[in-house]
């Protein structure tokens, strides 16, 4: 967690060129494959390893690159996250106008790739979509897949692993390329499931501390 807050913090100086040394992309060619597509792309990823990093993603597509991210209340932390997270050519949409601002990329005929950190705990009132998440029944998030859905974009997985200290490498896994056509749900299951086998491997780069399992179904 250290190495973790202390690389969020390197990434306000950090250039392009040392990025590109600790952040690599192991098949980068899957991205190229769906930008061909002329569909933009929702990749998926994890609170894993230093997922920050991944915002140098806007320096190797051809899309618009776009980080969905949550509002914090301090003023202070707020300006400090939103300077480090929209370096590199990215932007941010903050949670709240997520819908609004990528409806109106696509109708506008803006193509992008809209980073979702999906395997937080959403609100009980708000969730669709409970799954047995590392061995317990756990709320999961469905945002990426139904804008996917409802806008026809395709989606991805991005695994995160730390190769060594202050070195990490991405890796893309296809989830689905048409969206629409898989059955409600599948795509989110298909997600978690790839974070669990991600956790198994290595579980000392998960961020524990968020609390996945604090709200049970009744």
């Amino acid at each position: 967690m250290c190495d973790m807050f202390l690389e969020m913090i390197k990434t306000l100086s950090i250039s392009a060129e040392e990025m590109d040394k600790r952040f690599r992309f192991t098949n980068i060619e899957v991205i190229r494959e769906y930008e061909k597509k002329q569909k933009s792309i929702v990749l998926m990823f994890a609170h894993y390893a230093s997922w920050e990093w991944s915002i140098i993603m806007g320096k190797h597509t051809k899309f618009k690159a776009f980080g969905i991210y949550k509002k914090i209340q301090n003023p202070y932390f707020d300006k400090m996250m939103r300077d480090i997270r929209s370096k590199f050519d990215a932007a941010l949409i903050s949670t709240k106008s997520t819908i609004k601002e990528i409806t109106q990329n696509q109708e506008k005929g803006i193509l992008g790739l809209y980073g979702f950190i999906s395997d937080q705990t959403p609100r009980p009132q708000k969730t669709h979509y409970w799954e047995e998440f590392m061995g317990r029944l756990a709320p999961i998030h469905t945002g990426g897949e139904m804008l996917a859905k409802k806008l026809d974009m395709s989606t991805v997985f991005m695994k995160v692993e730390k190769v060594k200290r202050g070195y990490y490498q991405a890796t893309f896994i296809p989830l689905a390329e048409d969206s629409r056509e898989v059955p409600d749900y599948q795509i989110t299951y298909r997600f978690i499931k790839e974070v669990e086998k991600q956790i198994y491997e290595k579980p000392e780069y998960y961020f524990w501390t968020h609390k996945r399992w604090k709200h049970s179904k009744k």
